[in-house]
């Protein structure tokens, strides 16, 4: 056991899927909405990708947490909603997947309770957990997140195991994550956008994303992936994925829990 979790557990282990759709490259380039291939690349994951990932969610009974910017819950509520229904959670990622670090504190806030209350609309309750779009935050986000009554962040990058953030506006508990457990600098190659990646093998996404989980395991840590179903929802990287769900599963005392299980945890053990 390694102290850190409840009961016999060793790793803990969250699978996060941030739908951004069309929102990542509008929020990039307003421009980007009069290029339909680049359009429809988005579309794929709240049309598709999706899908295929809540059937593998399914096939292995695993509960996820799925990060929805605004825009996206406002283009596909009914998806939304079902992704909730089936015992996934559902968290906030801004409204037009805004960079918080690119805007004005005013801009920030706009976008910020923007995208809070298009997601709440659609969910009917309040939201509690949150990544920051594009992994960028200013100086002022968490502030502004514990302000609101956020619960958790998963943004940063400074630990592997979750951890208690003192803010001015109050306490958020941290589920730190980091590019190595992300999908998008593996895969994305979008030159519409500038983005030439080296469009790996998912063979070797998943070999390296094992190896990163048994050093995360054998310290006793906590594993945090950060996916998009645009990106990850394509059938052989979903393949990819599985064999790593598969690996994971071998090991025991390996618990996946929602971010936001995590963080009712985290609170309880430091209250």
């Amino acid at each position: 056991m390694s102290g850190l979790w409840p009961g016999d557990v060793q790793c803990v282990v969250n699978l996060g899927f941030d739908i951004d759709g069309q929102s990542n490259w509008i929020g990039r380039d307003p421009a980007n909405r009069d290029r339909p291939v680049l359009m429809t690349m988005g579309d794929y994951g709240p049309k598709v990708g999706v899908h295929h990932i809540l059937g593998l969610m399914d096939d292995y009974g695993l509960k996820a947490s799925f990060f929805v910017p605004g825009y996206t819950a406002e283009q596909y509520p009914e998806l939304v909603r079902d992704i909730e229904s089936r015992g996934h959670e559902i968290a906030g990622h801004g409204y037009m997947h805004e960079r918080p670090a690119e805007l004005t504190l005013e801009q920030e806030i706009e976008a910020l309770d923007r995208g809070l209350e298009a997601l709440e609309k659609v969910v009917g309750h309040k939201i509690t957990g949150y990544r920051i779009p594009g992994g960028d935050a200013s100086e002022h986000s968490m502030s502004l997140l514990a302000e609101r009554g956020i619960v958790y962040d998963s943004s940063l990058m400074d630990d592997d195991a979750p951890y208690i953030m003192k803010t001015d506006k109050g306490d958020l508990v941290q589920i730190p994550f980091h590019w190595l457990l992300d999908d998008f600098p593996f895969y994305a190659f979008v030159p519409a956008a500038d983005l030439r990646g080296p469009m790996c093998s998912p063979v070797s996404v998943a070999r390296t994303w094992i190896a990163e989980f048994d050093g995360l395991y054998k310290e006793g840590r906590c594993m945090v992936l950060v996916m998009h179903p645009q990106v990850t929802g394509h059938p052989s990287r979903l393949a990819g994925l599985e064999r790593t769900i598969r690996h994971m599963l071998t090991k025991p005392n390996v618990a996946f829990m929602r971010a936001a299980d995590i963080a009712e945890h985290w609170l309880s053990r430091n209250a």
